[in-house]
């Protein structure tokens, strides 16, 4: 039986691994912060235990004694200034990792992104292509920890493996595909550009495949994993599929890239003229991750684990929409869990 250890297992991606390392037998006990609702973490019999990722002295008691680290918590989804992302994403990544190691840890799963290579690169991204994200704080400060990993596994000798996921959906996502429903039911959605670009999404099951194999495969230790799903569908597709599911019309309005690029920049700095207080109605990266062409490998996870994506993304959309519809039709008392507290919204 394996002891593991989830920093941020409170948010969506947690809400989704923890059953399943339960499910296979492992004691499974979850790093939140104080103040944060996790009722349905111990009413599964999970062990919580409150700390903050910035604040090494509160890791040292979560980690004794176990076995594994997946370290999921991040800060992601709001606005913030570069400082307070680097305080968590990057000094706080730091922090879990040396903690396990003065713990003895065996193995650190460190879940960075897709988007720290950047995007609109014109070419398949694969793990040694050169990291360049985009100047803004989410992106810089997750290529920074995806950095600092590196450097601990190469520096200090951390049994870490590192994941690059794509942007990941499935039952209970508000922050990817709730704002497509969402827009599609108001009658707000647009296309970005001619709509034929590949869009970075994956599955959440398939993403949580790639997580076990990275936490059990001999293989994996000390190597880096994009998990995404090669077969990416198009804007268009995306968002026609996610139409044609809810019952909606697709939209038939397409807003050139360019302008949308700048309506996100212009959104951005009135965003930081505010520290956060006026958040960007639209970003730079959201308009990227939507509007341009971006595709990723996974020959390495491939090869080397035996990963294979395992739904098809048409039928995790239609998977999604039930669990969507449900929840509208019950006010939002679905499946997600309750959120962690805004600045310090989990992966």
């Amino acid at each position: 039986m394996t002891e593991i250890l989830v920093t941020g297992g409170n948010g969506l991606l947690g809400r989704h691994l923890v059953p399943e390392l339960q499910r296979r037998g492992d004691t499974v006990r979850v790093l939140a912060l104080p103040g944060e609702d996790t009722s349905w973490l111990e009413q599964r019999g999970i062990s919580v235990l409150r700390g903050d990722v910035r604040d090494p002295r509160s890791l040292a008691a979560p980690m004794a004694g176990v076995n594994a680290v997946v370290h999921l918590a991040a800060m992601i989804g709001v606005w913030r200034p570069m400082a307070e992302y680097r305080a968590v994403n990057v000094a706080g990544t730091r922090n879990v990792c040396q903690a396990a190691l003065n713990a003895s840890v065996t193995r650190v799963v460190h879940v960075s992104s897709l988007i720290v290579y950047g995007m609109d690169r014109g070419t398949t991204l694969r793990e040694d292509t050169a990291l360049r994200p985009l100047r803004e704080p989410y992106s810089v400060s997750k290529a920074e920890g995806d950095l600092a990993v590196q450097q601990m596994i190469s520096e200090h000798g951390l049994p870490a493996v590192i994941v690059r996921p794509g942007t990941f959906f499935g039952p209970g996502d508000r922050l990817n595909f709730g704002r497509i429903a969402d827009r599609l039911r108001a009658g707000r959605a647009i296309v970005i550009g001619r709509g034929d670009n590949a869009v970075p999404w994956v599955y959440v099951t398939d993403l949580i495949q790639g997580l076990l194999l990275a936490l059990d495969h001999p293989a994996a230790l000390g190597r880096i994993y994009n998990i995404s799903n090669d077969s990416p569908l198009t804007q268009l597709e995306l968002i026609e599929g996610i139409a044609a599911e809810l019952g909606t019309e697709p939209p038939r309005r397409h807003l050139p890239y360019a302008a949308a690029i700048a309506a996100g920049r212009l959104a951005e700095g009135v965003a930081q003229a505010t520290r956060g207080r006026v958040p960007p109605p639209v970003t730079r990266h959201g308009v990227m991750l939507y509007g341009s062409d971006n595709r990723h490998s996974i020959d390495r996870a491939r090869a080397e684990l035996g990963y294979s994506p395992a739904v098809q993304l048409r039928d995790g959309v239609r998977r999604t929409a039930e669990w969507y519809r449900e929840d509208s039709s019950s006010g939002g008392a679905g499946a997600a869990p309750p959120p962690a507290p805004a600045d310090k919204a989990r992966v």
